[in-house]
């Protein structure tokens, strides 16, 4: 028996065989071009639009995440400089498996070398490149094996169009060599509520058939477990069985202390999925999708009709929707600065719409008059704040236009400082995780080669929501946590004991954390919060709560 190390993503855990997925199809030849270059170059064309459309279909069968995921690999698939490479490299004599090779892999050189965010996206292009070199050949691109029992997949890293449309009835979990917190393995893994670990070091040495069990919430692979481990995971399956199956009720503590447990969404076409799974409403509407890859904003028309589908889901009920979160990874033409060389400090959320404010007038009339014609509880929060002067711009040019409830994320540092004077004019505040770690630790949520440093549970960003928690108390208004933190049970109820108020969390994380919540008392929550805030390391505070929790 051995262990093998990466990042998990989620809190399950399942054990069986390893089946490993093909390795990528062989680099193709650099004999010269035969036959004319023209019909080589309709060859290519023709290759790339059977890939963008596969891809395309492939996405509106998966829907939500996956969806705008595959959607994007079609971008990729038909984009025009690529394809222009690709030609010129044709009419200097190269063969057109070799030409899409060598301009696919001198532009994933580029994305590898911008690191982050971008970095990641190269094993997307990688997949896009062996689809297109596959149609030329007249094979079949490389996938996930078929298989008649359940396995374990284990590959160097999963494609979003694999992983969109895995059988999860036969694949029990995923481990793979390469990918980060962020990739669209994990993304895509954590929305569909995969057991995975993705950046596992030795990866590569397990072959099939080895028994193996993968829990996602220690970050652990262990080889050829012992009968007692195999049976102790078979007895945490069947209590997050029970759990998820367990009749849907209103999150809440041990002693009765409420805790809403709300969604985050990215489409109003995810809000019925999320009230199936008992969504209480909505912490994190994003509305990014409305203006990703378009040459200009969306009217207020348009986007009115898209925020009364999401409102009209949840009537009575709580829905936060975040203003327009653009630049860093999400850079739009019509809104955010070019060639900035660090957009993670650059103009982003606020400080983009504020420097084009007309495009927040518009998205906050459009939330407006969708409130006006439902009957949810609409709240409006702007992302990227960093104090109380940005705070009061944006709660006020909230309420000028006709939102009732508007308060600010925190992810930077500084408003958690200054969270006294911020609650004196935000309705409330709203925790991303995700960034506020990010920021507090100085590295790169996109970036896996600090993925470790990428953990909320590190008691400098505990101390900030603490903070944050505590002026939200003295001020009688909402505190929520709306990052992945709040989808790691234990890591919620200790968010619970710092002063928040409500969790939102991506959908199938919402059985689990429902059901650790039942667990603990608020006096409870509040000393295993105190245990963690003592501690020196992520891992010592994580270890300190669930000691704290056993006492």
């Amino acid at each position: 028996m051995s262990e093998l190390l990466g990042t998990g993503v989620g809190r399950g855990v399942a054990h069986g065989p390893v089946l490993r997925m093909a390795d990528p199809l062989g680099e193709p030849s650099t004999a010269p071009l035969e036959g004319s270059a023209d019909d080589a170059k309709q060859a290519v064309h023709d290759a790339l639009a059977v890939v963008a459309d596969d891809l395309n279909k492939r996405g509106q069968l998966a829907g939500g995440d996956a969806q705008a995921v595959l959607e994007a690999q079609a971008l990729m698939a038909q984009d025009p400089t690529l394809l222009d490479d690709v030609h010129a490299r044709i009419d200097g004599g190269t063969n057109p498996e070799r030409a899409v090779f060598e301009a696919f892999g001198q532009f994933r050189d580029l994305l590898v070398g911008m690191g982050g965010y971008m970095g990641e996206r190269a094993a997307d292009l990688d997949d896009v490149a062996q689809r297109i070199v596959a149609k030329l050949r007249g094979v079949p691109a490389p996938g996930v094996p078929e298989s008649d029992t359940p396995f374990v997949l284990v590959a160097r890293d999963l494609a979003p169009a694999d992983t969109a449309l895995l059988d999860l009835d036969k694949v029990l979990a995923l481990v793979t060599r390469d990918g980060g917190p962020t990739s669209h393995t994990a993304i895509l893994a954590r929305a569909k509520g995969i057991t995975a670990i993705v950046g596992v070091t030795g990866a590569d040495a397990l072959v099939d058939g080895t028994h193996v069990v993968v829990d996602a919430a220690a970050g652990t692979v262990v080889t050829d477990p012992s009968a007692e481990l195999v049976a102790d995971v078979d007895q945490r399956i069947a209590e997050r069985l029970a759990a998820a199956a367990a009749p849907l009720t209103a999150g809440a503590l041990a002693d009765g202390h409420t805790v809403p447990l709300l969604a985050n969404l990215g489409s109003p076409a995810d809000a019925a999925g999320a009230v199936a799974l008992g969504a209480e409403g909505v912490g994190l509407f994003r509305t990014e999708f409305l203006f990703l890859d378009a040459p200009q904003a969306p009217t207020v028309e348009q986007q009115t009709e898209s925020y009364r589908q999401l409102l009209e889901a949840f009537p009575g009920k709580k829905v936060v929707v975040r203003a327009l979160d653009a630049g860093a990874d999400k850079p739009l033409p019509f809104l955010t600065d070019k060639d900035e060389e660090n957009p993670a400090l650059g103009r982003r959320g606020l400080r983009a719409l504020r420097n084009k404010e007309q495009v927040l007038r518009d998205q906050l009339t459009a939330l407006a008059q969708a409130d006006a014609a439902t009957e949810a509880d609409l709240w409006v929060m702007a992302p990227m704040v960093a104090d109380a002067e940005e705070t009061e711009y944006f709660v006020g040019l909230a309420r000028e236009l006709g939102i009732r409830t508007a308060g600010v994320m925190a992810e930077v540092p500084s408003l958690a400082l200054m969270a006294e004077q911020v609650f004196a004019n935000a309705d409330f505040v709203s925790i991303g995780t995700n960034d506020l770690t990010q920021y507090t630790m100085a590295a790169d949520r996109m970036l896996g080669t600090v993925a470790s440093y990428q953990d909320p549970w590190h008691p400098a960003v505990l101390r900030l929501v603490a903070q944050l928690g505590a002026a939200g108390a003295d001020a009688g208004k909402a505190v929520g946590i709306c990052g992945e933190a709040a989808a790691d049970p234990l890591l919620a109820v200790v968010l619970v004991g710092l002063g928040a108020t409500t969790l939102s969390m991506t959908p199938a994380a919402l059985a689990d954390v429902r059901a650790e919540l039942g667990k603990h008392t608020l006096d409870q929550a509040r000393e295993m919060a105190k245990a963690a805030l003592a501690a020196s390391t992520a891992a010592a505070a994580k270890t300190a709560a669930a000691a704290a929790h056993a006492a």
